[in-house]
């Protein structure tokens, strides 16, 4: 016998609802000088859990590599630059609140 369980869905519909989420980061990261790179993921993430549960969380990269695997590493100036991009998110949700 086989039971299906619904685990995880794909955000893109509630991610759609509020799209200025992606287009504050994707400014963000353009003013702190990188090109953003705007990918599908697979797999369940701790973002649709929320996203489906009333609060939309795109996905945003962490400067990390290899992740789950034992060469899992991130650099500083992979840091330096993901706080870059969190301040500029926060500062355009205080320039354009909606």
């Amino acid at each position: 016998m086989l039971t299906v369980k619904e685990q995880y869905r794909n955000m893109r519909e509630k991610i759609e609802e509020c799209m200025f989420l992606i287009d504050y980061a994707k400014e963000a990261v353009q003013t702190s000088g990188l090109q953003p790179e705007i990918i599908a993921i697979r797999g369940g993430t701790d973002g649709a859990r929320l996203s489906f549960m009333g609060l939309p969380c795109p996905n945003l990269g962490t400067g990390g590599y290899a992740f789950h695997g034992p060469f899992e590493h991130i650099t500083t100036e992979g840091m330096d630059a993901v706080v870059e991009n969190l301040k500029g998110i926060v500062k355009a949700f205080g320039e354009k609140a909606v």
